[in-house]
């Protein structure tokens, strides 16, 4: 098979396109023909060695949709889609003609989606919804303020907010675009600019502040969205796109009593991810949530191309590869 994997860490150019054998089958696992599957923001920092606890030579890639070639007879010429948080990371991920996944992980794609769409929610909503309902309980009536709302994770977040009976507030540094999963979820948004963050918010919810903020930006919007949390706010960080280390101040911090949590996706494997995945199909197949934007599809021949431009932030949604 066909695939892109990286034996040495730096830039997105040390992918190579190689042929590799086909994965096989065994009692716990099956073997999935890649339709589509997304490249993620974190896809290129696995490449450059920011991801922790990658093993070399990998395919990268966790996001995928695609048919069941090998594997229980019920499930063969399924159409499934899936994501997990040691796929492309400590096993061979999906930017490939075929992976090789958990039995326990097979699900099926919800029937409204197509595979690219379905190849394109996996780490979104899972990101939103680990933050949002396992760890921020997110109850009718509470503000939610979502840090980077016109990305995937923020569209994702601000969907399952307003789903969640709560009032979304957006902010991002352009307007929210009619393509944006967000569009239409979101009570309030303002372009992130020169005025402090915590104005913003305190002027949308007459100085209270947020009950929740969803932080998909990390670094420098760190401690900006701890001055907006409520009292008693909870604050949730799945990255940081420029800076590691933050500094807040812990007095404030600590007389506000807010609480602070890190979403990590890729402490859910493939079978974990699964049943989330499965919790998520009604809602897609009501049309309750939407994916993200397809940016573009590309071929895997032209894989790294592709890695190339989300490097460059140079895509508006997701870009997906396929065969």
């Amino acid at each position: 098979m066909r695939a892109l994997q990286f034996s040495e860490f730096g830039p997105v150019s040390n992918l190579r396109l190689v042929e590799l054998p086909d994965p096989r089958p065994d009692a716990e696992t099956a073997v999935v023909k890649i339709a589509a599957a997304s490249i993620a923001p974190s896809d290129v920092k696995n490449v450059e060695g920011k991801m922790e606890h990658t093993t070399l030579p990998r395919v990268p890639g966790r996001d995928y949709a695609g048919c069941v070639v090998s594997g229980p007879k019920e499930w063969i010429g399924a159409e499934v889609w899936g994501t997990g948080g040691e796929i492309g990371y400590s096993i061979n991920g999906s930017h490939a003609d075929l992976i090789a996944v958990p039995i326990a992980s097979l699900r099926h794609k919800p029937r409204s989606l197509s595979l690219q769409q379905a190849a394109a929610i996996g780490l979104t909503y899972l990101a939103a919804w680990l933050g949002l309902v396992e760890y921020a309980c997110v109850a009718r009536g509470e503000t939610i303020l979502v840090i980077g709302a016109n990305g995937g994770v923020g569209g994702a977040a601000a969907q399952i907010g307003k789903w969640r009976g709560a009032r979304v507030i957006g902010v991002d540094r352009e307007k929210v675009r009619s393509d944006s999963p967000s569009a239409g979820a979101i009570d309030d948004f303002f372009v992130l600019e020169s005025e402090p963050l915590k104005n913003w918010v305190h002027r949308a919810t007459n100085g209270r502040g947020a009950d929740v903020v969803f932080d998909s930006v990390g670094g420098p919007m760190f401690e900006p969205a701890l001055r907006a949390l409520a009292h008693r706010g909870r604050q949730l960080e799945i990255a940081s796109a420029v800076e590691r280390r933050v500094s807040f101040d812990l007095i404030d911090f600590y007389h506000n009593e807010s609480r602070l949590f890190g979403v990590d996706t890729r402490a859910r494997d493939a079978i974990a991810s699964a049943a989330l995945l499965e919790d998520l199909v009604p809602f897609f197949e009501q049309d309750t949530f939407r994916p993200p934007a397809i940016d573009r599809a590309i071929p895997l021949a032209d894989g790294r191309k592709a890695y190339e431009d989300v490097d460059r932030g140079q895509v508006r949604g997701r870009i997906v590869l396929t065969p």
